[in-house]
């Protein structure tokens, strides 16, 4: 059942933790555990921190598509330099939650930070969202990638069945949904295993391509800048494409109330990953322009695929295990963070009750874990995914910009907030700026789809009034939640 927030407000502004039902309580980062309550132990340490965030942001886009931003462009110079400053602002994102993580230092990310800074109607509309459609959907679109690069080399002369990719998919959510109910230790310690494989997977890549710039092979860097003309909404979209493959540098900010001595090892792990991925993703691509011309990689359906086949022969059998181990690190990391937010919603009063307890024994936050088992495998079955992602795009950069805005915010609200980490202005200022220019250019280039987003996302204002605010509910009405 949904109920009000056991404590709404405290003097200062910031809002209380819930407690959980029974003898299990919500976390507390800033007191020892209190005798017969559970809580969720600190865990993630630095090392633990760089593998959640490098294993999160690397999914399969940067070994399967890399042409979307090549193909808005229009040119190979254009498209490198997308990458690297889509990097350089993913970085200014991150440091933001890096700020928000030290001083606000409750785990749930985008939740808390719109929460303490807007209060609990965005707040709600957030985690309402991301539940019912956004995780799900994400959820089970990259579980697919890695379904079908799974088994990639059992099909490699034929296609692969679509029943077949579901299942296998199937059998990865669940088993993954298990890995994190079960052990929070060893969900943290095959992340990091995943993580070194997605790097294994870019050195692989980009050995070889510094070989060849060695050689000389430099034929496709030749007049760089030119090509087709990026058109006017090209060039944006390709940032927006830029953005999206950095995506996940916020989610060690979904765990803090785990992490380790956080004031120092939130901002940190953050730097450390950013700077990974972004000199990663460049000379990724740099490697792939060494061997396949622009033309040959928009007509590629798997551009690394098709790399390592031109320069490593049967050994290129290797390049879609690592993918597919890519996939099943995203999906870990993903869905490792995410349950922190419902369980820290569920602690404020915005979800059902059940969702802020915490397993006896293990200390995991199971039925957090499990709640996104059922809604993933309908969407992986039924769902047009591709479609729902499209229509809810908008609504993560509208809400990271909204968080980033927050911060602002809070400077002037709460100026005496203990800050240990504290950015520049002006790097908030220009990337919330940047999150809500894309939304309006998504708003202005695809009105149909994102409109459609939109709506959905509306819904969560009624749900608030109707779930949380509304006392007096008839007794059926009562029933069907269950109270």
């Amino acid at each position: 059942m949904f109920r009000k927030a056991a404590v709404p407000t405290v003097s200062n502004g910031s809002y209380l933790q819930g407690q959980a039902n029974g003898k299990l309580s919500s976390m507390d980062s800033g007191q020892p555990a209190q005798e017969g309550k559970v809580v969720l132990k600190k865990k993630v340490t630095l090392l633990r921190g760089i593998s959640i965030i490098i294993g999160t942001i690397i999914g399969a886009g940067i070994f399967i598509s890399p042409k979307g931003i090549l193909k808005n462009t229009g040119s190979v110079g254009m498209s490198l330099t997308v990458w690297t400053v889509c990097g350089i602002l993913s970085l200014f994102g991150a440091l933001c939650y890096a700020e928000l993580g030290t001083c606000i230092k409750k785990s749930g990310g985008h939740y808390t930070y719109i929460l303490e800074a807007f209060g609990p109607l965005p707040a709600f509309v957030r985690v309402w969202v991301e539940l019912l459609i956004i995780r799900p959907a994400a959820t089970a679109v990259i579980s697919l990638a890695f379904g079908r690069y799974i088994l990639e080399p059992f099909f490699m002369q034929c296609e692969i069945p679509e029943l077949a990719i579901k299942l296998i998919t199937a059998v990865g959510i669940t088993l993954v949904m298990v890995l994190n109910s079960t052990s929070v230790s060893w969900s943290a310690r095959i992340q990091m295993f995943l993580t070194f494989c997605k790097l294994v997977a870019i050195l692989i890549i980009v050995v070889p391509g510094v070989t060849q710039l060695i050689k000389g092979e430099t034929q496709h860097f030749k007049n760089a800048f030119a090509g087709n003309d990026a058109s006017v909404m090209g060039l944006p979209l390709a940032f927006y494409s830029g953005m999206y493959a950095y995506s996940g540098w916020f989610y060690l900010n979904f765990v803090t109330e785990e992490v380790e001595n956080p004031e120092k090892n939130i901002p940190l792990a953050i730097c450390i990953s950013m700077i990974i991925v972004t000199v990663g993703y460049v000379l990724t691509n740099v490697a792939y322009f060494t061997t396949i011309s622009a033309g040959e990689l928009l007509l590629s359906k798997a551009v690394a695929v098709t790399f390592a086949e031109r320069l490593m022969g049967n050994f290129s059998l290797a390049v879609p295990v690592f993918v597919a181990l890519s996939c099943f690190g995203s999906m870990n990391g993903g869905i490792f963070a995410v349950s922190r937010m419902f369980f820290v919603a569920s602690r404020e009063g915005h979800l059902p009750e059940i969702l802020s307890m915490i397993h006896v024994r293990k200390h995991t936050p199971l039925p957090a874990v499990i709640v996104l088992h059922p809604l993933t495998m309908i969407m992986l079955f039924n769902g047009d995914l591709y479609s729902l992602l499209n229509f809810l795009s908008f609504a993560r950069w509208l809400f990271i910009g909204l968080v980033v805005a927050g911060l602002i915010y809070l400077r002037y609200k709460r100026p005496d907030m203990p800050r240990p980490f504290k950015v520049p202005l002006f790097i908030p200022a220009l990337f919330s700026f940047t999150c809500l220019f894309m939304v309006a250019l998504s708003l202005y280039s695809d009105p149909v789809n994102t409109g459609i987003g939109f709506a959905i996302t509306l819904t969560g204002i009624p749900a608030y009034y109707l779930f949380i605010v509304w006392d007096n509910k008839p007794k059926w009405f009562r029933k069907l939640l269950g109270k």
